[in-house]
C-alpha cells in the first residue's frame, strides 16, 4: 500500500474522533450528564487491544461492568472494615483482586485488562456522581459508545482496503490479436498399416 493509499485511512478516523467530539457536546445538554468522553476514546483504544472483534467487544464490555462491580466491593467492604484504620482499603484490595483475576480462566470474562481499567474508570468517576447506580451506567454507556467507534474504524478500514485489493487484482485484458484460437479438440493420431492389422 503507497502513502497515497492509506492517507484515506487517517483521515476517516479524524473524522470518526471529530464526530464523536461532537456527539460529547450534544451529550452535555442531556440531562445527567451519563456520557464522557475520555472514558469513550479509552474504550476505543481497548477495542483495539482486545482483538477488533464483536465478541471482544462484548468482552471490553463486561470487563468494565466486573471492575465497576469490584471497585464497589472494594469500597463497601473497606467501610465494613474500617476499624482497620489505614489498612482497610489494601485488605479490600487483597481480598476482591483473587476472584478478578480468576475471572481469567472464565470465557467471555477473561479479558482481565478491561477488569483493571473499568474499575480505574470507576474510581476516577464515582466522586462526580451521587450513587453507585449513576457512576456505573455512565462508565458503561461511555465505554459502549467508544466500542462502536472502534468497530466503525474497523468496518471502514476493511471495507476500503478491500476495495483496493479488487483493484489490485482486477485481470488486465488481453489484446485481442493476442489471443490465440484453440481448437477444442486435438486431432486424432492418424493410424499406421502396423495398427491396423
Amino acid at each position: 500500500m503507497t502513502f497515497k493509499q492509506f492517507f484515506p485511512i487517517p483521515v476517516g478516523i479524524a473524522v470518526l474522533a471529530f464526530l464523536l467530539m461532537i456527539f460529547d457536546i450534544i451529550a452535555g445538554y442531556c440531562p445527567g450528564k451519563y456520557f464522557v468522553i475520555w472514558v469513550a476514546f479509552q474504550a476505543w483504544a481497548m477495542y483495539f487491544m482486545a482483538g477488533c472483534t464483536l465478541q471482544n467487544g462484548v468482552k471490553v464490555m463486561l470487563g468494565y461492568l466486573g471492575g465497576a462491580v469490584a471497585s464497589i466491593a472494594i469500597m463497601e467492604f473497606s467501610g465494613l472494615i474500617s476499624f482497620l484504620g489505614p489498612m482497610a482499603a489494601p485488605v479490600a484490595v487483597l481480598i476482591i483482586v483473587v476472584p478478578v483475576i480468576c475471572a481469567e480462566r472464565v470465557p467471555m470474562l477473561d479479558f482481565v485488562p478491561a477488569w483493571f481499567v473499568g474499575a480505574g474508570v470507576y474510581f476516577a468517576l464515582r466522586g462526580s456522581y451521587p450513587t453507585h447506580t449513576a457512576t456505573t451506567i455512565t462508565s458503561l454507556f461511555s465505554c459502549a459508545v467508544g466500542i462502536a467507534f472502534g468497530i466503525a474504524t474497523v468496518v471502514g478500514r476493511g471495507k476500503y482496503e478491500a476495495t483496493l485489493k479488487l483493484g489490485e487484482e482486477a485481470p488486465a485484458e488481453a489484446p485481442a490479436e493476442a489471443v490465440a484460437e484453440t481448437p477444442a479438440e486435438a486431432p486424432a493420431p492418424a493410424e499406421t498399416e502396423e495398427s491396423a492389422e
